[in-house]
């Protein structure tokens, strides 16, 4: 693979080496993105930010959904030397105008069908920037969106630690935090994934996941753009329309959240077809259950690769063998581009194999910082570079990382710590459960109680009292939920990730 110092020269290596190799595939539309094209439109966008006044190294945003111009502004803003942010379709109202004051954005692309929520957002600004903040309103899935603009040629000056993308956190628990990703870790990220899963300029993904989540980002976009293999982005996920995908586009491998895995079991019959000729799927953003996990690939003959990745860390952390015979249920795997060590919460000391603690990280897909948060960034980094993730976990004597929760999600009844996901499973065994997600209630003899918020499956029903049961016998009385309630759907995050806090409200 070429070395290479910034996003720039990966992209003027590929419009040399195969100008005519596809980089994205619109199924909606049948729009072909080839290198030679992107590299265009690239240095037309380039053109439009100098029109509108703007200089290498300002701040860019879209509001946009998947799409041949929402991958275009993505990579191309960064291979022009500029730093993208994209914003969060689920953000409304006060956090979608927080973000936008917080980031310096100067231009915002946005569609028709989001231009009065980001409106709406910028009226919602205290300061006065909102009127310095121009809107871009375009058709996201429109080819030569910037040609008026001419073109010029992509800025020489970014390196390889010059920012790239401010992507922000979810903010389930206060507001986003801003984590600032330089040209070196996307790099070092998307050469981790195609290192790991041996992925050429033969591969292409399927991945519906959003552009304005770290996981969509860097994964499906930055790793296939880094390897010159291809994506196929719809627009949204559909479970009708996925594996006629698969047949028209032929993916080599599949890009997936456990909420994508249990909309497909869901959806899968007896006449179900097996797709031999797909290399792996692969599964992070939220903890994969074991159940769903073997029942995805005895019923659709795909292996699935568990992995982890954290926004601060350019979506790599941990990542399953890609040898099935080696891999395990239940884990996220090994690390993958990153060192790793489990430490004491209370002394920070490092803990022995299969003893809880908190799960640290270090290595060249690590944040510069938080943007414009000095204080945020000392929180979260040691002064020798590790990460502080807030996940609760272990390691096992073969190396292999188990995450059991979030250190603010934890359950503690009766001092009795308990992992939220214990709870998730056990509930997802029952036959007639789609999701589930348990959290703590105050108590006022326990400190906490359990409460678990659970979807059915569409057309089946069920009471309190037959997960009741179910729980005392897979949990036991004292683990067993003391509430439950049945909800239509669970708050999640743009990767699918639930929002476990959030069930409080």
């Amino acid at each position: 693979m070429t070395v290479t110092a910034s996003l720039r020269d990966v992209l003027l290596a590929h419009e040399r080496e195969q100008p005519d190799a596809p980089l994205l595939i619109s199924p909606e539309t049948g729009e072909i993105l080839s290198y030679a094209k992107f590299a265009k439109e690239a240095r037309q966008l380039a053109a439009r930010y100098a029109a509108h006044g703007l200089a290498p190294g300002d701040h860019v945003g879209f509001l946009l959904h998947n799409g041949y111009q929402t991958t275009t502004i993505f990579l191309g803003t960064m291979a022009a030397g500029f730093v993208v942010t994209p914003l969060n379709l689920l953000s409304h109202g006060a956090q979608l105008a927080y973000v936008l004051e917080h980031s310096d954005v100067k231009l915002v692309f946005t569609s028709t069908h989001y231009e009065e929520q980001l409106r709406t957002a910028l009226a919602m600004m205290t300061s006065e920037r909102s009127a310095k903040i121009r809107v871009d309103v375009i058709d996201s899935d429109a080819p030569n969106a910037h040609s008026i603009y001419g073109e010029v040629e992509l800025d020489q000056s970014s390196n390889i630690q010059s920012p790239a993308l401010l992507m922000y956190t979810s903010g389930t628990t206060g507001q986003p935090k801003g984590a600032l990703l330089t040209h070196a870790n996307l790099l070092h990220a998307g050469r981790s994934v195609c290192d790991w899963h041996g992925l050429t300029s033969a591969d292409r993904v399927l991945s519906s996941l959003p552009l304005y989540h770290i996981n969509g980002q860097c994964i499906a976009t930055v790793a296939p753009f880094v390897s010159g293999g291809s994506i196929v982005a719809p627009h949204k996920f559909s479970a009708s329309a996925w594996w006629g995908w698969v047949e028209r586009y032929e993916p080599t491998w599949l890009n997936l959240v456990p909420t994508i895995i249990a909309y497909l079991l869901n959806a899968a019959d007896a006449n179900t077809q097996l797709w031999p000729a797909i290399h792996f799927a692969r599964s992070a953003s939220a903890p994969l259950p074991p159940d769903q996990h073997r029942a995805f690939e005895a019923t659709f003959g795909i292996g699935v690769i568990e992995a982890m990745g954290m926004t601060e860390c350019s979506s790599v952390v941990f990542c399953n063998p890609q040898q099935a015979s080696s891999r395990k249920y239940g884990t996220p795997g090994l690390p993958c581009g990153v060192e790793t060590r489990v430490v004491s919460t209370e002394t920070n000391g490092v803990l022995a194999d299969g003893i809880t603690g908190e799960l640290q990280l270090r290595g060249d897909n690590v944040m510069l910082g938080y943007y414009n948060a000095p204080e945020k960034t000392s929180d979260a980094m040691t002064t020798d570079g590790w990460l502080r993730t807030g996940d609760l976990g272990h390691r096992d004597a073969d190396g292999f990382y188990f995450v059991t929760g979030r250190i603010k999600e934890l359950i503690i009844k009766g001092g009795e710590n308990i992992a939220p996901r214990e709870i998730d499973e056990a509930l997802l065994a029952h036959p007639a459960v789609l999701e589930a997600a348990a959290v703590g209630i105050p108590d006022a003899n326990y400190g906490q109680e359990i409460l678990a918020a659970v979807v059915l499956k569409p057309g089946i029903e069920c009471d309190e009292v037959s997960l009741r049961e179910h729980c005392v016998r897979v949990l036991g009385r004292y683990k067993t939920p003391k509430v439950f309630r049945f909800v239509d759907e669970l708050p999640k995050g743009p990767s699918g990730k639930v929002q476990r806090l959030k069930l409080l409200d």
